[in-house]
């Protein structure tokens, strides 16, 4: 059987360029046709099928912008780049918001060429319905928010363009972040993700670029960074507000120029990847008060996701729960079990400050104490809830007081005097749990202002989350 040929329309008013580019297509097997003009372009779309586009942003007749748009409505499965002069991001970044798949700066560099031309040209192996069933598994609900965010995630899947999540903590930014890279054509290599806020400043710039041996005391061998592990595929950085501004520099050139150099080394290594980055603080204003660098921002701030709070879509609890039951119980080899009516109407009820990560908390205690096949309103009603009430908008004290939660903490202020039934330990382990979860809940289960705020460092939190079966990776 014989392999199609691809072919590739070239875009330029420049003859030796497109000649150029062209011997390069060609070495690489691939057909190439030549435009100078956005007329003649449009025209060879109508005569033929093409398998991807490059085009410059300068035309004798208009903007490749304006091409890039027509593609991108009336060709949206074709791939178009665009040629943009060295170092000037901002219209790369307006191309990309337009639609292109990817830019390549001039002068042509061969090997951003060929990795260019390689994704463009790269049709992942699953079918609609293939990719139909992965969304659904991955992202729960048949919400009207959550079906527009379905369809946000596939047009933004496309693209290699850099995407930026944003949400309250336990929305699923890693969860989205996950299927992105599932529905692109990236998704044959490496997901990566790391949470920024996890790793301290001293660690994470080995963690991200790598080292090599002896460049520190501990450095025994040498050590690939999770920007290299990437290659190829997409890096999810999350909470990615909480890089030093060191990082944050290094971290730019890195996107930029798809180069990195390991801690102690003096040579570069060429990356390809996809940035795909997250924060549950509000990244303009961090830039305004100078904690986060202007020109970052706007490179890594190209596509926008906006994860909405579990409280806006509730319609999606009982498939969320029925979900999070089945893979609790099918991980612990256990019987599925069912929520009863009023259970379901309970968590129907809450508020849900830590979102869908809080809610599989609930869940995975309620399976723990139900001793049968079903979860009733006492297994749930050992957990901390939330009842909604009516506040006064922008009245953060009202707002707080609403979600204070019926705790053990508030049982021990009433019964201070009085022997617990449950033991000494039981009953001081029941205060501190809640104790973490009011932290945790107060500062949208962002684990390191939660430290901050309990008075303790990051690992010693963790150290508690895991003792109480509260820690997740899951953002």
């Amino acid at each position: 059987m014989t392999t199609k040929q691809s072919l590739v329309l070239l875009v330029d008013d420049e003859p030796d360029l497109c000649t150029l580019m062209q011997m390069t297509l060609s070495r690489m097997g691939i057909k190439t046709h030549i435009a100078h003009h956005l007329q003649q372009a449009r025209y060879f779309f109508t005569e033929y099928k093409y398998d991807a586009c490059i085009t410059d942003l300068n035309l004798p007749d208009g903007s490749g912008l304006d091409l890039v748009r027509h593609v991108s409505e009336h060709y949206p499965k074709t791939p178009i780049a665009v040629l943009t002069a060295y170092g000037n991001m901002e219209i790369a970044i307006s191309a990309l918001k337009a639609g292109a798949f990817d830019f390549v700066s001039k002068p042509i560099n061969q090997m951003h060429l060929n990795q260019l031309m390689q994704k463009a040209l790269h049709v992942p192996q699953a079918d609609a319905e293939v990719n139909l069933q992965l969304e659904h598994r991955m992202l729960i609900g048949d919400s009207d928010l959550i079906q527009k965010l379905r369809e946000a995630i596939k047009k933004i899947a496309r693209s290699q363009a850099p995407v930026f999540i944003t949400g309250e903590s336990g929305t699923g930014k890693e969860v989205v972040a996950n299927l992105i890279h599932q529905l692109s054509n990236r998704s044959d290599c490496p997901f990566v993700a790391i949470n920024c806020g996890a790793i301290s400043d001293e660690l994470i710039e080995s963690e991200l670029f790598g080292h090599i041996k002896g460049c520190f005391s501990g450095a025994t061998q040498d050590k690939q960074g999770l920007i290299q592990a990437s290659n190829g595929g997409s890096l999810f950085l999350d909470e990615i507000a909480e890089l030093s501004m060191a990082t944050q520099v290094k971290l730019l050139r890195a996107v930029q120029e798809k180069k990195i150099r390991p801690l102690g080394s003096d040579k570069e290594i060429e990356v390809d990847f996809r940035i795909i980055s997250a924060s549950h603080q509000d990244l303009e204003r961090l830039v305004e008060q100078g904690k986060f660098r202007q020109d970052l921002f706007f490179r890594i701030h190209v596509m926008d996701i906006v994860l909405p709070p579990l409280r806006d879509h509730k319609s999606d609890i009982p498939a969320l729960a029925a979900h999070f039951i089945a893979q609790i119980c099918r991980e612990w080899g256990i019987p599925n079990k069912k929520l009863t009516e009023k259970a379901l109407n309970f968590l129907i009820q809450q508020q849900y400050p830590g979102n869908v990560r809080e809610l599989r908390n609930i869940v995975e205690r309620a399976i723990t104490l139900s001793d049968d096949d079903r979860i009733d309103l006492q297994h749930l009603q050992s957990a901390p809830m939330r009842v909604l009430q009516k506040t006064e908008p922008n009245n953060t004290t009202a707002s707080n007081e609403a979600v204070t939660p019926i705790s053990t903490v508030d049982k021990a202020k009433s019964d201070a005097l009085q022997i617990p039934e449950e033991g000494l330990e039981q009953f001081l382990e029941n205060v501190e749990k809640e104790v973490l979860l009011n932290a945790l809940n107060q500062t949208h289960w962002n684990r390191t202002l939660a430290a901050k705020k309990l008075g303790m460092t990051f690992r010693s939190l963790r150290y508690r989350l895991k003792k109480f079966g509260l820690d997740t990776d899951d953002d």
